[in-house]
């Protein structure tokens, strides 16, 4: 996930993404730089690695660029449900009896693209 710094400089950092009806959303406990950049400027971009490959032989891929906005609250279940998908299905996550209510990342999408089926060539 890609936000912008004040300064305009990106700030990259691996998340775990998941769907809630037409928006991407991403969990963080702490207010983090992504937390607090999203908060002064909404634009981000999302790119994902695919599974399969182009018909020229690269790795397919998705990148999303979109708006969004910071929700209080909510992070720890969400993080429970992505950690169902990322690590498996007996998994606790966060490994902590009582995390803060933390922040969640709610991204609407407004340009697709990439390297895929899902692609107009």
């Amino acid at each position: 996930m890609v936000t912008l710094n004040a300064d305009g400089s990106p700030q990259v950092t691996c998340v775990w993404a998941g769907l809630d009806g037409d928006e991407i959303v991403t969990a963080h406990l702490p207010r983090n730089q992504k937390v607090k950049n999203v908060e002064r400027d909404p634009r981000v971009a999302i790119s994902v690695e695919g599974a399969g490959l182009t018909e020229h032989g690269l790795r397919e891929y998705l990148v999303i660029r979109g708006l969004a906005t910071v929700q209080e609250g909510g992070a720890p279940e969400l993080l429970q449900r992505l950690a169902h998908v990322y690590l498996g299905p007996d998994v606790k996550f966060p490994p902590m009896d009582d995390p803060p209510p933390g922040y969640v990342i709610r991204i609407t999408p407004e340009r697709v693209g990439g390297a895929g089926s899902w692609v107009d060539e």
